[in-house]
């Protein structure tokens, strides 16, 4: 992060020995990156407040400074031309470090009061935020979560681009720049329905799965992708009837008879869904999920976002705990 505010420094201060104008060179960064994003002069210029004409204007005085042509244009569209993606890539490289720089600024004095962006993947949205939120808001009433929920493709995307701070995400993960920090360790159950043969079993093993008929998440779902994987490791590729984007419907198709699922279980602790399922444990082996706190690498970590991690663990901590005297 602080290389690349050293260079636009010395790039700027070098650009403003020669011209003087500094604070133009930065204005132009986010004009570029913006319109770049939005794929749009009319939306950027609306995002930023300007008029569209004189940011058209500024884009092209860019254009000229640099002897580069940033944009490719048409009357119904643009895009970036190969040296506008070199220039996007780094320039809102460039813009990040600068925001990391004040946030860090900010920490240094006191805990960040404002606001925190966490992504949730649906599963873990719906049956772990409802517990920590309400402590996290005691401990720390300052602080305004946002939250962003999405499929894991798309809220690694977001992660990656420094969307949001701190993302709830399962292993494994696709995109390289992110790391992350393990919070639990899940067991998977089987969701049957309440008449099913396998109902009356207390364990199956997932080789004997293979005739089933399967409800499952919709594809594009880290879940998704470990349950069919599942299946594949036990030598059969899995009958899948139904699928849906929310866990609580693959609940309610199965126990109306449509069905088996892998399940997580967190979701039959938590579950209040009038109509459920039977539960039955997998054995030999036992199929287990990762959850982390994904970020982008090499990301400065405000203490807000790390208080907030603190209070996801003891959650969970507390959790394992009061399940396991019962």
């Amino acid at each position: 992060m602080f290389k690349d505010i050293i260079f636009i420094v010395y790039i700027g201060f070098t650009y403003k020995k020669k011209t003087g104008r500094l604070n133009m060179e930065l204005r132009q960064l986010l004009y570029a990156v913006t319109i770049a994003e939005e794929k749009s002069f009319s939306r950027a210029a609306d995002k930023l407040h300007l008029a569209q004409p004189s940011l058209s204007q500024q884009i092209a005085k860019l254009e000229k400074e640099i002897n580069i042509i940033l944009f490719e244009r048409s009357t119904s569209s643009i895009r970036l031309t190969d040296a506008g993606e070199r220039f996007y890539e780094s320039a809102s490289k460039i813009l990040d470090s600068i925001e990391q720089l004040k946030k860090e600024m900010q920490d240094m004095a006191e805990l960040e009061r404002g606001g925190l962006t966490v992504g949730s993947l649906p599963i873990t949205g719906a049956h772990i935020l409802p517990l920590v939120l309400p402590v996290f808001k005691k401990k720390y009433p300052g602080i305004q979560v946002r939250l962003i929920e999405e499929a894991t493709r798309a809220l690694e995307q977001l992660t990656a681009r420094g969307k949001t701070e701190m993302s709830l995400l399962s292993l494994p993960l696709a995109d390289p720049s992110l790391e992350w920090e393990p919070i639990l360790e899940e067991e998977i159950c089987l969701a049957v329905p309440p008449d099913h043969p396998l109902s009356q079993r207390e364990e199956v093993e997932i080789r004997e799965l293979k005739e089933e008929a399967f409800i499952m998440l919709k594809k594009g779902q880290g879940f998704r992708t470990l349950a069919s994987g599942w299946c594949e490791e036990a030598g059969f590729v899995p009958r899948v009837v139904f699928e849906s984007s929310n866990i609580e419907t693959v609940q309610s198709l199965v126990a109306a008879g449509m069905g088996i699922a892998f399940v997580p279980k967190m979701v039959t602790r938590l579950s209040t869904e009038p109509l459920l399922p039977q539960y039955v444990a997998l054995r030999n082996p036992t199929p287990c999920r990762t959850l982390v706190m994904a970020y982008r690498r090499g990301r400065y970590r405000s203490r807000a976002s790390r208080v907030f991690l603190e209070t996801v663990q003891e959650v969970l901590v507390a959790m394992e705990r009061a399940s396991h005297r019962f």
